[in-house]
């Protein structure tokens, strides 16, 4: 690996300080007109299901591809019964229809959805944006926005690259950027997905603003047979997230940064006060005494939840899957932590329910691992109202699930070291964070072939818990180790940054070894990079089910992989993934 990127960045971020800032941002902010919560009634806005869309045609009895259009629209969206209605974007069909989180798109496995998404957002943010980092920015005005579906196996024209950007009406667009009608091939296992902005720069304001969503690739052919609750009813998503608001309902959003003279607004990580689900504040759900299933989705900025019901309930988790894919049996567990953009595919059986009502309960430390603990407000999610009456319910938990491929580490083409760094002042404020110490617009240095599989060695530098995310990949995670003597190794790598120069195994020889939970040791697409740990991961480059990408991966603009807390992938803990054949 090169040398790191010379202290000279952080003087042109600083002058790039100097340009217009504020004539087109959001009001600024004294933390004044701040909302306290703790008014707002807990557990009185009945959970929302958001619309369903179906991404796929009948004709002739036979399935066809779909074909959906999907905007971007500004409006005022409510997110508690007492709290005046909030300006967000939001995705739907037309902006009346349009919801936060967007509609569930529903997919069929092996049947394309094409998905033509417009943007009709505004001249100006309805956020703060920070000019001092790499942003989509266009000189004529408009919010750029671009689609990722997270979790999805698509050409690399449909990923929803960073810099394939564009504005409301075409009036500008990213370097890359190829058109807005894309397609999802869904040739891959069934699961569950979502599809949120992935914008440069401004990827944390657009989802703090709303625009994200589910999407789900259902197989009636495979699942059918697993006797799993099914139907509208039985079968919920259930998306997390947390917001803070002022006193007039609107997003509240810091506006002044950790290091104002470097970077005006970006803090590096954002929470907000009142946890959010599926666009409610605390909702409640009522369920009769039987089984549903949950896909929990944490679409967070940075917030970490980690889920339990009280002792007492009776209540447990049942794991389906992890991430977007199934694990091969079913796993139980009384709590279990969500990173932000982690998938947890799970099982409640209500009927097991000692009392009426059970509280769905958070305890994950902001920031994760070390940070404040939870409180009264953000350390509950929803609450689950629950019949007297056991209800009939024909539904099942096979001992087994979906068979996927078992992953082959003697197999492996290569392995490659991937260092993640956290650059502060000397005053201790974070500036940047990158992965290998280069800057996302370094050519790619991750250049897998095709129909290969890769152990990646992911070493921690920082104090942070980073959710890594892998575009188009599969990975299973094999062994995290804890890094001895870190401090010693950490001086090596910021002056050398080289593992193997900075001799990473010497470093790793008695470390402590941590345990995969059972429920993640599946395929997956996102995993929780432990600070000061070296975590080792199966890359699959080839589909889960066999043969080979039916498109060409080794297209332009190519994939990227990521930390998926929203305020690191802006400033700029991203890189590019080149794929070759």
């Amino acid at each position: 690996m090169g040398r790191l990127p010379c202290s000279a960045i952080l003087l042109v971020l600083a002058v790039a300080a100097s340009c217009l800032w504020g004539a087109k941002q959001a009001s600024g902010d004294s933390g004044k007109d701040m909302l306290d919560v703790s008014k707002l009634e807990r557990f009185v806005d009945e959970l929302p299901d958001m619309p369903r869309l179906q991404g796929y045609g009948v004709k002739d009895d036979l399935l066809i591809p779909g074909n959906l259009t999907v905007g971007m629209y500004e409006k005022f969206w409510k997110f508690h019964r007492d709290l005046p209605p909030t300006r967000v974007f939001a995705y739907g069909l037309s902006q009346d229809s349009a919801t936060v989180p967007g509609p569930t798109i529903e997919a069929i496995r092996g049947v394309p959805t094409h998905v033509t998404w417009t943007n009709h957002l505004p001249l100006h943010h309805i956020l703060p944006w920070d000019p001092t980092i790499p942003t989509a920015r266009s000189s004529s005005g408009g919010v750029p926005t671009v689609v990722h579906l997270h979790g999805g196996v698509q050409p690399p024209a449909s990923d929803g690259s960073a810099i394939a950007w564009f504005t409301a009406d075409f009036a500008a667009v990213g370097p890359a950027f190829a058109g807005s009608s894309l397609v999802y091939f869904n040739r891959q296992p069934p699961g569950c997905l979502w599809y949120h902005d992935h914008a440069m720069g401004l990827t944390r304001a657009n989802l703090l603003a709303g625009l994200f969503g589910v999407y789900t690739v259902r197989s009636p052919e495979l699942e059918r047979p697993l006797g799993l609750p099914y139907g509208p009813t039985f079968d919920r998503s259930l998306v997390l997230f947390d917001r803070a608001f002022r006193t007039d309902g609107s997003i509240y959003m810091n506006t002044t940064g950790n290091n104002p003279s470097i970077h005006p607004q970006w803090q590096p990580e954002y929470f907000g006060t009142a946890i959010i689900v599926n666009g409610k504040a605390w909702p409640f759900l009522r369920v009769s005494r039987r089984r549903y299933r949950f896909r929990i989705i944490n679409s967070s900025n940075a917030r970490f939840f980690r889920l339990f019901f009280s002792s007492d309930s009776g209540l447990r988790f049942l794991h389906l899957g992890s991430d977007a894919n199934y694990l091969p049996r079913p796993v139980h567990s009384r709590k279990f932590l969500l990173a932000p953009s982690e998938i947890a595919d799970v099982i409640i059986d209500f009927s097991e329910a000692s009392a009426s009502a059970a509280v769905l309960t958070n305890d994950a430390p902001y920031p994760y691992p070390s940070g404040d603990p939870t409180d009264e407000l953000n350390g509950k999610v929803m609450r689950f109202v629950i019949a007297p009456e056991r209800e009939d319910d024909p539904s099942r938990v096979p001992r087994r699930l979906l068979t996927l491929p078992r992953p082959s580490v003697h197999r492996a083409a290569a392995t490659r070291y991937i260092a993640m760094y956290e650059y502060e002042t000397a005053s201790g404020e974070p500036t940047h964070l990158y992965l290998n110490g280069k800057p996302f617009e370094a050519p790619a240095t991750e250049t897998p072939k095709a129909g290969t599989s890769e152990v990646w060695e992911v070493i921690n530098l920082t104090e942070d818990n980073h959710p890594l995310h892998i575009h188009l990949a599969s990975f299973v995670v094999l062994e995290q180790r804890e890094l001895v003597e870190l401090e010693e190794f950490k001086v090596c790598m910021h002056k050398a940054n080289d593992a193997a120069a900075c001799k990473v195994e010497e470093h790793l020889k008695g470390g402590r070894r941590r345990r995969v939970p059972r429920y993640e040791q599946g395929w997956k697409n996102v995993f929780k990079m432990r600070p000061g740990v070296a975590t080792r991961i199966l890359v699959r480059f080839a589909p889960l089910d066999g043969g080979t990408y039916a498109f060409d991966v080794t297209a332009e603009p190519g994939y990227v992989y990521h930390c998926h807390i929203l305020d690191h992938e802006d400033n700029v803990m991203m890189r590019p993934l080149k794929l070759v054949y």
